[in-house]
């Protein structure tokens, strides 16, 4: 069986997310490859390059492969994967690399489809590169991923369709929930989709929030998302569960603080500019336009000039999603328990000092001064 050849000369998947692109890429090589029975007629080629040098090889093996005339007159697979050079970084803009490029682009054009089947992946690209326009118009053309500029919406959009095609959805707040335990990970986050939507009950089609709670490991804040995540929720026995929890396993109370207050400090701004009424937080979190404006170097964006560090003690460097999540269903608290909070974090740190043998029950009674009063 011979598959149709396409009336692109080759087919271009890219995208700012690697497992995503390599993803769509398996599957239309697997396509093309289960029409081609000689197995020396399908080739992959490695087109990773730390460096010039290791750019030009790539292009020439692929130049070589895309030459080579099958020994029983078959048709070729060739697969340029995990291509890399063609992203804004140093050896992407470098002189020799654009040259390279310039020759890729001049062996692609070459390219018979009825002879030789292409596919090239990569990821990230450089979308103001003229290579890339050019691929837009002359290839089978796919982009995964979509624009990373906003990474939150995109992922929660990746998850939700990848758990449709499960035939599963996600109830009330576990999409998010996943999203706050996992990161931005796209590998890890299609890979939990497919253990909760198997979890199931035969019949279920709904991850709920208790689901992901419960099975979902916590990668993006390790292990003191749970500890942390419940005393911002202020509920005091499952904070005292969820510290005791975190002694067992054997952690230590000084990371467990510092997150405490890392978060802290991110709500203390949210509050500071909610009061102000600089800040809109609606249903479905903060007014993206109103945080971009307050970024802007015209207004508080101004005082963090040259930073591009991530780091509590700035907001605008935080994803928007997250910040809105934070601030969101009643977890918001006053000004007032959120200095007092501060105030208590650095006097378990003092006390932690004087009874250091004693951290569990210390982060206790700081609860206890914390929380007890909303209980």
């Amino acid at each position: 069986m011979t598959a149709p050849a396409s009336a692109k000369p080759f087919i271009f998947i890219c995208g700012p997310d690697d497992f995503l692109v390599n993803r769509e890429g398996r599957a239309r090589h697997d396509e093309i490859a289960a029409t081609i029975t000689d197995e020396f007629s399908r080739e992959t080629i490695n087109g990773a390059a730390n460096n010039v040098a290791e750019v030009e090889a790539a292009v020439n093996r692929f130049r070589d492969s895309v030459q080579t005339i099958s020994m029983f007159g078959d048709r070729r697979l060739v697969w340029l994967k995990d291509v890399n050079f063609l992203a804004d970084t140093p050896t992407g803009r470098a002189e020799s690399t654009l040259a390279q490029v310039e020759n890729l682009r001049e062996i692609l054009a070459a390219i018979d489809p009825a002879q030789t089947a292409v596919i090239v992946t990569a990821a990230p690209v450089d979308k103001r590169r003229s290579f890339y326009k050019w691929c837009e118009k002359n290839a089978d053309f796919v982009l995964r991923g979509g624009d990373s500029s906003d990474g939150a919406d995109a992922l929660a959009g990746i998850v939700a369709a990848e758990a449709k095609a499960l035939g599963v959805t996600f109830g009330e707040n576990a999409l998010p929930l996943l999203l706050a335990k996992i990161g931005p990970n796209t590998r890890l986050l299609i890979e939990e989709v497919h253990k909760l939507a198997n979890y199931l009950d035969d019949g279920a089609t709904v991850i709920e929030e208790g689901h992901v709670a419960e099975l979902t490991p916590n990668v993006a804040e390790g292990d003191f998302f749970e500890a942390v995540e419940t005393f911002f929720s202020g509920n005091l026995q499952r904070t005292l569960d969820a510290i005791h929890r975190h002694f067992f396993g054997g952690g230590d109370s000084r990371p467990l603080l510092a997150s405490l207050q890392n978060r802290n400090r991110l709500l203390l701004q949210i509050r500071a500019l909610v009061h102000s009424g600089d800040l809109r937080i609606g249903p479905r979190g903060i007014d993206k336009s109103s945080f971009d404006k307050l970024a802007s170097p015209d207004s508080y964006g101004r005082h963090f000039a040259g930073v591009t560090d991530k780091t509590s003690f700035n907001l605008f460097s935080q994803n928007v999603w997250y910040l809105g999540r934070l601030a969101s269903s009643g977890r918001l608290p006053s000004m007032r328990r959120l200095i007092d909070n501060q105030h208590e974090f650095i006097n378990a740190f003092e006390e932690i000092i004087r009874r250091p043998r004693e951290q569990e029950e210390v982060l206790r009674e700081m609860t206890l001064r914390c929380l007890g009063e909303n209980n």
